[in-house]
């Protein structure tokens, strides 16, 4: 099951982002004393009490309608206020209850959504009449915090907690590949979705309890059973008219979450663009096998050096998913749809190879005495075995006298000799620099 989705949701200076951080333990959205600094929703990963959620930082919300900059931001945390399971409504206890703090409250009552009431900069929390006034917004018991100092914030992530859907395991069978195939608005997803579930090879499954979410499209082809995990281009919100690139990006991201093979879908008339990186990045950084797929084929004009110049072109601008395959396919005319399929299992198969200790360490001394470790200037620096902990993705830990000494661009080299003698296709890897003693499961 995804992980439950938390929205910080306010009007605009009440200590949104400094409650984001304090909550995802970075630094990743810009606190500034300026209203209007985030515009962007911000996502990121954070747990308590056993239970890891998503939360969303989104913008100031609005409702003066003065520009199309302040609408947009509005409509994006009405988004996060859809897709979410929890909503943190923040205020500022300085200012006391504002006009649009009674606005953003009729918002959130007719959400129907679980909300948990932050009153945000108390200074002295045994002073009850500083926050006492924000009953009055009908959200229940205000939770008294410092944000900026994160006090009182476990009183907060409590009731949060509380407010989550229960957590539900599924018995998965092992052998089903789940696959999520992700891009902007008129790629061509929900077209290629129709094309390969269209097809008389494809079995769509209609057996009790084996949807686990009822946007899931169990589907078996050629023997192989498969998961199509929903995507934002597949189930569309009618009261969202505006097909813009920005409002995908949450399903999107639970859709990851919960695939095992990602397809990233670009249009060959646009070829990637920033929001294409943006969402292959996701995938990278959650560590799922990927595709490219290149979709439109049959509307561009090629000669013999076409695909290759593609070739180049996508390489160039993912240069961090070298990795992954590049299918160029018209889900219009069904060019090499069902090519997908045969590179869908052959990554999956990539994602979840495992190397014998032995023969991964004896491929590294090779590689090793070809290319030997830089000096570490008095200090002679050494690898001295290395062991793969993890599939899907493939995660190795390296064992050294000096792990801080050993340069990345070292690491890379590493990487491609293990790609190049093991294959790994299609899928992130992950080296990981232990001291010698460490636990060889350490790391993830």
């Amino acid at each position: 099951m995804s992980k439950p989705v938390v929205a910080i949701v306010g009007r605009p200076n009440v200590g949104k982002s400094a409650l984001f951080n304090h909550l995802v333990g970075n630094r990743k959205a810009i606190v500034e004393d300026i209203a209007g600094v985030t515009r962007d929703r911000l996502y990121d990963n954070s747990d308590w009490a056993g239970r890891e959620f998503m939360v969303i930082d989104t913008g100031g919300i609005r409702f003066d309608e003065g520009d199309v900059f302040t609408r947009e931001v509005k409509l994006q945390a009405e988004l996060a206020i859809d897709e979410a399971d929890v909503i943190i409504f923040v205020v500022d206890v300085k200012d006391g209850i504002t006009s649009e703090d009674e606005q953003v409250a009729g918002l959130l009552r007719r959400s129907h959504k679980p909300v948990i009431l932050a009153a945000n900069k108390v200074d002295n929390f045994g002073k009850q009449i500083e926050y006492y006034e924000f009953y009055n917004l009908g959200l229940g018991d205000p939770i008294p915090i410092s944000a900026m100092h994160g006090l009182n914030t476990n009183e907060l992530l409590d009731a949060v907690v509380e407010k989550f859907p229960p957590a539900l395991d599924y018995e998965e069978d092992a052998d089903t590949i789940k696959i999520a195939i992700l891009g902007r608005p008129n790629v061509g997803k929900s077209s290629l979705v129709n094309a390969l579930l269209g097809e008389e090879r494809v079995i769509v499954s209609d057996i009790p309890g084996t949807t686990r979410d009822a946007i899931d499209t169990p589907f078996e082809f050629e023997g192989q059973k498969y998961i199509l995990i929903d995507t934002a281009g597949i189930r569309k919100r009618s009261r969202i008219k505006e097909a813009t690139e920005k409002y995908s990006v949450i399903r999107s991201l639970k859709s990851i979450e919960r695939a095992d093979v990602v397809l990233i879908m670009l249009d060959a008339v646009d070829k990637v663009t920033d929001q294409d990186q943006r969402i292959a990045g996701y995938v990278h950084e959650q560590g799922k096998a990927s595709i490219v797929v290149v979709n439109k084929w049959d509307l561009i004009e090629k000669d013999g050096s076409t695909m290759n110049q593609f070739d180049r072109d996508i390489r160039e601008e993912l240069k961090f998913m070298a990795y992954a395959p590049i299918l160029y396919i018209s889900a219009l005319t069904r060019q090499r749809i069902f090519k997908i399929m045969e590179l869908v299992d052959f990554v999956s198969d990539q994602h979840n190879n495992r190397v014998s200790t032995a023969e991964l360490n004896r491929v590294l001394t090779d590689a090793m005495l070809l290319n030997p470790l830089p000096g570490g200037g008095k200090r002679k620096i050494k690898i001295y075995y290395a062991s793969q902990v993890r599939t899907g993705p493939p995660v190795f830990v390296f064992f050294a006298n000096y792990p801080e000494e050993i340069h990345f661009s070292y690491l890379r080299y590493l990487e491609n000799v293990i790609r190049k003698n093991f294959g790994f296709e299609g899928t992130p890897v992950r080296l990981l620099v232990r001291k010698r003693g460490a636990e060889p499961g350490t790391g993830s």
